[in-house]
């Protein structure tokens, strides 16, 4: 079954560690509908650097990214399915969805 990679951009930060709770609630509560389609939850991410042939940029790139899951699901239709559910969609930000490749290396 075809695995596609959640990435999440932007999102504003809880200001309260009650509402860091409440939103906490929101992701357990997506994963747990998704069930056996996540393949791995994943985590939030820092600030990023970019690696290019001309350096090292410490910007975060052009789209920063927040975070990432992988999960497993038919086709791309149904990883959108998935997503539409994303609590970081209430909170200005996004999901790219991206399929992983199966490379037999």
């Amino acid at each position: 079954m075809p695995k596609f990679v959640f990435a999440y951009h932007g999102g504003k930060m809880p200001e309260t560690p009650e509402e860091g709770a409440k939103e906490m609630e929101k992701w357990k509560a997506w994963f747990a509908d998704m069930g056996s389609a996540v393949v791995d939850g994943g985590n939030p991410v820092g600030m990023s650097k970019t690696v290019s042939a001309d350096g090292v940029a410490d910007n975060g790139g052009a789209n920063p990214l927040s975070g990432y899951s992988l999960v497993s699901v038919d086709t791309m239709d149904a990883a959108i399915a998935l997503a539409q559910g994303c609590p970081i969609l209430n909170s200005e930000g996004s999901v790219e969805i991206a399929e992983a490749i199966d490379m037999d290396m």
